[in-house]
């Protein structure tokens, strides 16, 4: 019996969210495998990133955030419990706590989702897909308001559902953090009429997908269309929005762009491929 194709997106998050950063998915994408970034559209460099990507034609998706101490794509002012003080929380953690105790308002949520999207269409993306920072449109409660916008807009959202493997024992902190999202995931109630999900991975990897981790993930591609999130970009820069953050951007880089990865690809067959390339092929 013939096994169907593996067709994978390679998704760098985070485009706008810094200039090193932005640099690092643009080389990843004209020299390695990523097919697709992210905007945070939010971000200081987001309108000179989404120019950039545009002009060597990377798709582009809309990373929405409520977390990361940025500014909201709203008038502050119109969503007060969101992004109290002006400003989104610091982390995903406070997000989640100030969510599950009833401390944002869902109609807050709703508008400012709605207004990065509106945002990356007028920086000139040609919006194909959405997810979520920090991955918290698995949340109760947060989902079917992310499902909705989705729905409402014909876009595939990432799905991060893959079961645990032996090798997260090496880092048991992150391997909660992403057993849980798995959890959320597969607990999930069957999605609305006319959203899709496509399975993503590479969570448990984020910040520290290396050549090996890389090959690693690689080699274990389920077929169908899958999805591998990624985190790219130059050196070791400061992010004035979160500066406790300490991911292997240039690591990520590194591996992005490694001949033995095109290679292996190249062997087992895999197409690289983008989220509107899928929607167009179903």
């Amino acid at each position: 019996m013939k096994h169907a194709p593996t067709r994978l997106v390679v998704n760098a998050d985070d485009l706008g969210l810094h200039p090193s950063l932005d640099t690092g998915i643009l080389r990843a994408h004209r020299e390695g495998i990523v097919t697709s970034a992210t905007v945070l559209v939010m971000g200081q460099s987001a309108p000179e990133a989404v120019r950039r990507a545009r002009a060597q034609g990377l798709a582009l998706g809309v990373h929405l955030a409520v977390c990361t101490r940025l500014a909201p794509a709203s008038p502050p002012a119109r969503v007060p419990t969101l992004a109290p003080g002006g400003h989104l929380r610091a982390g995903w953690a406070d997000f989640t706590r100030a969510w599950l105790t009833g401390r944002v308002r869902r109609e807050e949520l709703e508008l400012e989702l709605a207004a990065q999207l509106a945002r990356a269409r007028e920086l000139g993306a040609e919006v194909d897909h959405l997810d979520m920072h920090q991955h918290l449109h698995l949340l109760p409660g947060v989902r079917p308001v992310v499902e909705e916008l989705a729905r409402r807009e014909g876009l595939p959202l990432r799905w991060p559902d893959r079961l645990p493997r032996l090798t997260w024992r090496r880092a048991p902190g992150a391997a909660v953090k992403t057993s849980l999202l798995t959890l959320l995931a597969r607990s999930a109630p069957r999605p609305p009429s006319g959203v899709r999900r496509v399975s993503a991975g590479g969570v448990f990897e984020a910040g520290q997908l290396d050549e090996a981790a890389l090959l690693s993930l690689l080699d274990a591609l389920p077929p169908g269309d899958f999805e591998l999130g990624c985190h790219p970009g130059e050196g070791r820069p400061h992010v004035p929005e979160d500066p406790m953050w300490t991911y292997g951007w240039q690591s990520e880089l590194d591996a992005l762009t490694s001949p033995r990865v095109r290679a292996r690809l190249q062997l087992a067959g895999v197409e690289l491929t983008t989220y509107g390339a899928l929607a167009s092929a179903t």
